[in-house]
């Protein structure tokens, strides 16, 4: 993030990377937006992940220009472009400027609002009046309309996101960037953060330092804090003390020693915080919003054995500034695995470990996430009272549950029984008994209920109830059977219409479903869901048969049942419970 002054005005930049597998990041953005560009190319056009982070921004009414970039370029064809962004996105588009000459480095721009001239374009009338009935009436009754009555409702209709400006440049020759920051301080919102209410603010970005350890980009949405300031992190009983507050001038890092309502810097000395929290209270914060979620997992090893220590701390670092990464460490099999959104960002997190910590490392072929659910109703049962001491008695009801529900549960068992501490416990280990299934997947989708159990006033420990759990849990899975739950993607293919039979065929033999393809200009849209297992490499095959002229854009739709014959299982890691002896001889820390 940087700030910087314009015309009198400060504009506090946060910028975003624009690839899918980063959109973690994105959320995190859009949670601490006022407004937001979003810039395409002329050449390259719109992109899958544009849509959705189109749709995203719609979603939680950020008011969006668009900013069209390498109009210099060969190949830019702003005409085409703007077609099919009032396709994808929205018709209710007004361009700024007319561009003249473009695909080469001395295309130029013509300014449509022009200092001290009234606004004679039709096409920029148009497009203000089709959301404003007042103007729509003047102009159809001959009523001359007015630079100024144009613009204010220029201005309205984009801060309620019912019109989308269009501004033209070049970064690389510095083309059209004036008139884009005229256009940021005259159209988009200025914050209305106060001072005096209670503190409210998000961290962005987390970032680690050399020399001062952890720095937490925020926006400060009410409230003031400074140097020395105490702040609370939301939801939790965590209090930080802050060290310093800076901001990026230049090149350099400066002491700013404050931070005010509306805006941005970096805080120090804060070291519980990490990407995603809310510091104060989330008050005037934007909603989250998801955009995409880690479907794949990969083992990552390290060349020298030795080495892994140091790859966990690493590892551990990294997942403070992205949340989204998650980790496994299994300590006896020196084995570290991770979630991920995709494989590009395999490659940056290579080059993150070998820069930053030194570390050379490697990756296993990705895997599917897949998950299991129970098959049919049933019963989990464990007493652990032997060898003593130990006492927990716990009965389970286990059910099937709505797809994508999660986990539910309740208890029907008195504190006489069992204790409200050990209660407690039950509930805090019911989703760590469920991380691995018969199939060796997460266990999903399932109500479970606590019927029935005792505890002993002198033998019982809570630690007792914690096994007792895992081993009712999976005994009771082993007895009801579980069945395989794959992940299910909604996906969208733009194409010329003569590549429609090879795709739909291709598709078909993907295990995918789709409905009837909408055809217009020579090209088809094609809408329907397949497994992410067949979409891994799907995008090259598409490439293939389109000669590179295809548009695939998907999203995670949810899990489904699939037959165990397209999915995998996978071996549980660590000691499974259903090895009784073993899992209880672990838990006391008697197994080396």
């Amino acid at each position: 993030s940087a700030s910087f002054e314009w015309n009198d005005h400060k504009i506090n930049i946060i910028d975003t990377p624009g690839h899918i597998d980063f959109s973690s990041e994105v959320e995190r953005t859009l949670r601490a937006m006022d407004s937001a560009i979003l810039v395409l190319s002329a050449v390259e056009g719109i992109q899958a992940h544009s849509e959705t982070l189109w749709e995203a921004l719609q979603e939680l009414k950020i008011p969006t220009l668009i900013f069209i970039n390498k109009i210099d370029r060969a190949g830019s064809n702003t005409l085409d472009l703007i077609q099919d962004i009032k396709y994808s996105f929205s018709t209710d588009l007004v361009e700024l400027q007319k561009v003249i000459g473009e695909g080469d480095e001395r295309v130029k721009l013509e300014n449509i609002i022009r200092e001290e001239q009234e606004i004679d374009n039709e096409l920029f009338i148009e497009s203000i009046i089709n959301n404003d009935d007042k103007l729509m009436e003047n102009y159809l009754n001959g009523v001359n309309l007015h630079k100024i009555e144009l613009l204010d409702s220029l201005i309205q209709q984009f801060h309620k996101c019912k019109l989308t400006p269009i501004f033209y440049g070049s970064v690389k020759y510095d083309i059209g960037i004036n008139e884009l920051l005229e256009g940021i301080t005259k159209l988009m919102p200025t914050t209305n953060g106060d001072d005096s209410k209670p503190l409210s603010g998000i961290v962005f970005k987390v970032e680690h330092d050399k020399a001062i350890g952890k720095v937490a980009s925020v926006r400060l949405f009410n409230g003031s804090i400074h140097n020395r300031d105490k702040i609370k992190i939301y939801d939790t009983n965590k209090e930080e003390k802050i060290s310093q507050i800076r901001r990026l001038q230049g090149e350099n890092f400066i002491d700013i020693g404050e931070l005010h309502a509306g805006d941005t810097a970096a805080i120090c000395g804060v070291q519980s915080l990490r990407a995603g929290d809310i510091i104060g209270n989330p008050e005037g914060i934007n909603k989250a919003i998801k955009l995409n979620t880690a479907l794949l997992t990969v083992k990552v090893f390290c060349e020298k054995s030795e080495e892994y220590s140091g790859l966990v701390r690493a590892m551990h670092i990294l997942s403070d500034e992205d949340p989204s990464i998650e980790l496994l460490w299994l300590k006896d099999e020196r084995e570290l695995h991770i979630k991920i959104m995709g494989l590009i960002q395999l490659e940056i997190l290579k080059t993150i470990l070998l820069n930053r910590f030194n570390l050379v490392v490697g990756f296993d072929k990705p895997t599917v996430i897949y998950k299991e659910t129970v098959s049919t109703n049933g019963i989990g049962h464990e007493e652990y009272t032997m060898p003593k001491p130990c006492w927990a008695v716990v009965s389970f009801k286990i059910e099937a549950a709505e797809r994508g529900s999660g986990l539910e549960y309740s208890s029907e068992v008195g504190v006489n029984h069992i204790a409200h501490r050990y209660q407690q416990e039950i509930e805090r280990s019911l989703p760590i008994a469920l991380k691995q299934g018969i199939l060796g997947w997460e266990v999903t989708d399932l109500k479970i209920t606590l019927v029935g159990g005792e505890h002993h006033n002198v033998h019982s420990r809570a630690g007792d109830f914690a096994v007792a759990t895992a081993m009712a849990i999976m005994k009771g899975l082993k007895e009801m059977g579980t069945k395989l739950l794959e992940p299910m993607l909604d996906f969208k293919i733009s194409a010329p219409e003569s590549t429609l039979g090879k795709i739909t065929s291709s598709l078909t033999t993907l295990r995918s479903e789709f409905g009837t393809a909408e055809i217009k200009d020579n090209k088809f849209t094609l809408t329907g869901h397949m497994p992410l297992s067949s979409s891994l490499e799907y995008s090259t095959l598409l490439g293939s048969i389109t000669g590179g002229k295809a548009k695939f854009k998907t999203k995670f739709s949810g899990y489904k049942e699939c037959p165990l014959e397209y999915g995998a299982k996978t071996e549980f890691r660590g000691v499974n419970p259903l090895d009784r002896a073993k899992y209880i001889l672990k838990a006391r820390k008697a197994l080396q």
